[in-house]
C-alpha cells in the first residue's frame, strides 16, 4: 500500500511544475516569507489529493500539516479575491492555520498559540482578535458535526510528588536528543534527495515505509490509535521501543523526501512512545514516586512537539486542552522547556520548519524590522496630498494647481528625446513649483527646466506592505514610490506617494538600520 501510494503521488506530481507541487506547513512558511502570504489555489487542490493518498496508503505522515495548508490557503484566497492589503492577508493566513489546528484536535486555544508561534512567528495585538474568532468558529463547527470528544482518550492524572520532577527533567532531555536526531535526519535526507525527481523520491519513501511497516504495522498512517493504546498502557516496552525506531525512520524519510502530509502527528506518536517507555521504566524502578505511564505519554507528546517545532507554548497549551487537567501544567512546563533547550542549545538544531526551508536554499526573514514593516499597509501611511500635471503648464494653471495644497507634483508626460534627461517617471516637490511661480512670471512653465529637485519614482501596488515598499526602493534605486492600481481596461490610478522618510518614521529607523536592510536585500 505505501509503495503503490508513493507511485501514484509521484506520477501525478511529476506531471506538474515544481511551483505547483509545494504543499504543507513549509509551503505556507515560504509563501509568508517571500510572497506576503499569497497562497495559490492549485497547490491547495494538489494538497488535498496528495495528503488523501498518503494517509489512505499508510504513509507515516499526519493530517495536521495538510489541514493547516488548506486552512491558510482558503483564508489567503479569500483575502486575494477581496483585494485586501497584504498585511491583512498575512493575518488571514494565521486565521486559517489556527482554525485548522483547533478543528483537528478540538483545541481552540492551542490553535491560536500555534498560529502565532509557528506560522506567523510573532505575537501582535492586532492579530489576536481575528485569529481567536477563527479558532472559535472552527471549533464550534467541528463540534456541531463531529461532537466535542477529544482527540485522545485521556484519564485525569496528576504528579505524585515534587520528587518526580527530576525524572521528568531526564525525560525532557532524552526527548530533546531524539528530536534533534529526527530534525538532523530529515535535513540530511532533504539535502541528499532534493535534486532527485519527485517520482523517484515518492517511490523510495513508499518502499522504505512498506518495509518498516511489515516489522511495525503500528507506525502506519496517522498513528493516533497507537497513542491511545500507549495512554492506556496496553503496549509493552519492547513494542514501544520498536515503534520509536521504526516511526522515527519512516517519518523522517517521508518528510525528508517530500511526501505530502504533516509532521506534527508523527512527532506526537514518537513522543508518546518515548514517554510510555520512560513512564513504564519509572514505575518499575520507583513505583511510589512515578505516576502511571499515561501521564508520561502526554508529557512525551508535548515535549517532542515543542522540541521539533521549537514551539513550547503551543505544545503546552495543546496538552492542557487535551487532558482538561490544569495539574499537568507544572510538569509539562519542565518537560517542554528541557526538550526544547536540549535540541536547540545542546545539539544546535533549529525548528523543523526552518530546517526544511534552509535545505531548499530559503530562509525565514523574521528580523524585528521586517516584522514591524510588514504589519503596515502602504495605503495607511502614504501621502495623499499630491497632484498630477503635464510636462508644460501655464502660469495660471500652476497657481490653480498649487491652490489644492499638494505635497508632490507627479509629472504625467514623458520627456522627448531632445530633453536632457532620459528618466520617464519623475515627480517634484510642490514647494519648488510654488517658489518658481512666485519668482517668475513666465507664461509657460516647463517642469523639467525650473530649478527643482526632481525625484525618480517607482510604482507599488496598494495591497503592498511597508516591507515590500522598502524592498522596492532598494531594488529599483528609486527616490520615492507612487502607490498605483494597475487597471487592464483603463489608465492606472495613483492613490498616493510614499517616501523613504515615511517608511523610516513608521519604525523610527536610524539611518544605519536602513543601510543594513538595503545591504542585506542586495546580498540576498
Amino acid at each position: 500500500m505505501p509503495l503503490l501510494g508513493g507511485l501514484l503521488i509521484g506520477l501525478v506530481f511529476h506531471w506538474l511544475s515544481k511551483e505547483d507541487s509545494g504543499v504543507g506547513i513549509v509551503h505556507v512558511a515560504e509563501r509568508l516569507a517571500y510572497h506576503q502570504g499569497r497562497l495559490p489555489l492549485r497547490n491547495a487542490l494538489l494538497q488535498i489529493f496528495g495528503a488523501t493518498v498518503s494517509l489512505i496508503s499508510g504513509q507515516s505522515v499526519g493530517r495536521e500539516g495538510p489541514s493547516i495548508h488548506l486552512g491558510a490557503a482558503s483564508a489567503s484566497l479569500l483575502g486575494q479575491w477581496t483585494r485586501l492589503p497584504n498585511n491583512s492577508i498575512r493575518i488571514l493566513v494565521g486565521c486559517g492555520a489556527a482554525a485548522a489546528i483547533a478543528a483537528s484536535f478540538n483545541t481552540p486555544l492551542a490553535g491560536v498559540i500555534f498560529a502565532m508561534e509557528v506560522i506567523l512567528m510573532e505575537y501582535t495585538i492586532a492579530s489576536f482578535t481575528p485569529i481567536i474568532l477563527s479558532a472559535v468558529s472552527a471549533t464550534l463547527l467541528t463540534r456541531f458535526f463531529y461532537g466535542d470528544s477529544p482527540a485522545f482518550n485521556v484519564s485525569v492524572t496528576t504528579m505524585q510528588s515534587a520528587w518526580e520532577l527530576p525524572y521528568i527533567l531526564i525525560m525532557g532531555l532524552v526527548i530533546g536528543a531524539i528530536a534533534a536526531s529526527f530534525i538532523h535526519l530529515v535535513g540530511k535526507l532533504s539535502l541528499s534527495f532534493g535534486r532527485r525527481s519527485v517520482l523517484q523520491r515518492m517511490v523510495i519513501a513508499g518502499a522504505i515505509m512498506g518495509l518498516l511497516s511489515v516489522v511495525a504495522p503500528q507506525i502506519m498512517s496517522i498513528g493516533y490509535d497507537t497513542v491511545d493504546s500507549a495512554i492506556l498502557g496496553t503496549i509493552g516496552i519492547s513494542v514501544l521501543l520498536l515503534i520509536i525506531v521504526a516511526k522515527l525512520l519512516a517519518s523522517a524519510t517521508a518528510i525528508g523526501l517530500g511526501v505530502p502530509g504533516g509532521f506534527i502527528g508523527p512527532t506526537m506518536v514518537i513522543g508518546a512512545a518515548v514517554g510510555g517507555v520512560i513512564g513504564a521504566i519509572g514505575q518499575t524502578l520507583f513505583p511510589e514516586i512515578v505516576s502511571d505511564s499515561g501521564f508520561y505519554v502526554m508529557l512525551g507528546m508535548a515535549a517532542m512537539m515543542a522540541a521539533t517545532l521549537q514551539a513550547p507554548l503551543s505544545a503546552l497549551t495543546a496538552m492542557v486542552e487535551l487532558t482538561a487537567n490544569p495539574q499537568i501544567i507544572l510538569p509539562g512546563m519542565l518537560a517542554v522547556i528541557a526538550s526544547g533547550l536540549t535540541s536547540r542549545e545542546l545539539f544546535g538544531q533549529s525548528s523543523l520548519v526552518l530546517t526544511l526551508l534552509q535545505t531548499r536554499g530559503l530562509d525565514y526573514r523574521n528580523n524585528p524590522v521586517a516584522q514591524s514593516l510588514r504589519r503596515i499597509g502602504v495605503t495607511s501611511v502614504m501621502d495623499r496630498s499630491f497632484a498630477q500635471s503635464n510636462l508644460e503648464l501655464s502660469h495660471a494653471d500652476a497657481i490653480a494647481l498649487l491652490k489644492k495644497n499638494p505635497q508632490w507634483i507627479v509629472i504625467n508626460e514623458e520627456p522627448s528625446s531632445e530633453q536632457q534627461t532620459s528618466t520617464t517617471q519623475l515627480m517634484l516637490s510642490a514647494a519648488d513649483l510654488a517658489r518658481h511661480t512666485a519668482q517668475s512670471s513666465d507664461d509657460t512653465i516647463h517642469l523639467l527646466k525650473i530649478p527643482a529637485k526632481r525625484l525618480q519614482w517607482a510604482s507599488i501596488d496598494p495591497q503592498s506592505t511597508l516591507q515590500e515598499a522598502l524592498e522596492t526602493l532598494n531594488h529599483t534605486h528609486a527616490d520615492i514610490l507612487a502607490v498605483i492600481r494597475k487597471r487592464p481596461f483603463a489608465s492606472d490610478q495613483i492613490y498616493g506617494v510614499l517616501s523613504r522618510d515615511t517608511i523610516d518614521a513608521n519604525y523610527h529607523l536610524k539611518p544605519r538600520y536602513t543601510s543594513v536592510i538595503k545591504n542585506d536585500e542586495e546580498n540576498h
